[in-house]
């Protein structure tokens, strides 16, 4: 992708502009940032969708008893009558199970790999949405069919309502206020107060992205390196020939505290390992995301990765599907370009190394790649 090239997209901005401009600053509304755009899965296809173990759905409900909120599958049984007002199916990661939704998403790759998240879509009826609340990622809200009307705010008092079984400010202060037609779209920064209600039946696809907190991010770190601990560290046991007798008991022998630091240590003397850890955090499969295993040709033409597949890599490593490899420069450039690109073409396999091919027709195998023309971004 041309960073320096202005995009409908983005109002006419370059992707270098609008991270500069607007990225977790402030929004910005583009009207027709994908002219005459049509919904990618009508209603009944998104009820289908709804309706799948493996899709995370949820049902939000605003009507005499006040808010309610359910989990999926929804049978189209479950789901209220269409005529009825103020109710919102929210469909979840569209983009694993949808090749049009991944493609979407590919749009927005000008974000890093690591913060992109998924593409939900949000379907409701006259008067539907969610209340006024605010989001601690940023988001594109992109219209897909019939209008909604957003109203937001940068508002400092982001008290909750209490009693309540999602979280709607108690003090919502409007300052801005947009209709949304199909293919209008707007960007909200973190924490940006907003509400949404449809006007009639419509359709919102909303573009998230991760944005683990510190302590989240720094606990499940330390759970991966803890899991590989018992490797680096070894298995030799605590020994104290030395030790004479005490006469205060509960104190904790110093050589002890010495030898659980050197545990430590030893399990952290690879300096690359929290590096390591996080490639694979943030290539972890989503849950519910399973792979169809294939059988690799002879010889491999093209290739696409998976649209559930997650690759990235760092000065040191590849990471795929929660899996690193270490890499030489040469494999290192094409298999960074398979994670920029997502495919291969056949002038690049032509130059690639044996390591590489023998690579590339294992994750065939495991179904995180597949042979496919690929698609320019």
């Amino acid at each position: 992708m041309n960073i320096t090239q202005p995009l409908a997209l983005l109002g006419g901005l370059s992707p270098k502009q609008f991270m500069r401009r607007h990225w977790q600053k402030k929004p910005l509304l583009v009207r027709q940032a994908i002219p005459d755009f049509k919904a990618l899965l009508d209603r009944a296809a998104l009820f289908a969708l709804a309706a799948d173990d493996d899709v995370e759905s949820r049902l939000v409900v605003h009507g005499p008893k006040g808010w309610q909120i359910r989990s999926g599958p929804f049978t189209r049984r479950a789901l209220p009558p269409l005529k009825q007002p103020e109710w919102t199916l929210l469909v979840q990661g569209v983009d694993l199970h949808v090749d049009a939704a991944h493609d979407l998403l590919q749009q927005f790759r000008f974000v890093p790999e690591a913060r992109l998240d998924d593409l939900m879509i949000s379907y409701a009826t006259d008067g539907g949405g969610v209340g006024p609340h605010f989001d601690s990622y940023d988001v594109f809200l992109l219209q897909a069919q019939g209008r909604r009307r957003w109203r937001i705010a940068r508002q400092s008092d982001l008290a909750l309502q209490h009693g309540v079984p999602l979280k709607i400010l108690s003090r919502f202060v409007p300052e801005q206020e947009f209709v949304l037609e199909p293919g209008d779209m707007l960007y909200l920064p973190p924490r940006y107060a907003h509400e949404g209600v449809a006007l009639g039946e419509c359709m919102t696809y909303s573009i998230g992205f991760r944005a683990p907190n510190r302590g989240e991010l720094g606990r499940e770190l330390l759970q991966r390196l803890a899991d590989a601990a018992g490797d680096a560290a070894g298995s030799a046991p605590y020994r104290d020939a030395a030790q004479p007798a005490v006469d205060s008991p509960g104190r904790i022998p110093a050589r002890l505290q010495e030898f659980a630091q050197h545990a430590v240590q030893a399990a952290l003397k690879d300096s690359r390992a929290p590096c390591r850890v996080l490639g694979e955090y943030l290539t972890e499969p989503k849950a519910h995301v399973w792979f169809d295993a294939g059988r690799a040709p002879r010889r491999l033409g093209r290739v696409v990765l998976d649209r559930r597949t997650r690759m990235m890599f760092d000065a040191d490593s590849i990471f795929i599907n929660g899996e690193s490899y270490p890499a030489g420069a040469r494999d290192a450039a094409m298999l960074r370009q398979l994670a920029d690109r997502r495919c291969l073409g056949a002038d690049d396999l032509e130059r690639a190394s044996p390591d590489v091919l023998s690579l590339l027709a294992c994750w065939y195998e495991a179904g995180w790649l597949h042979e496919g023309a690929p698609r320019a971004l």
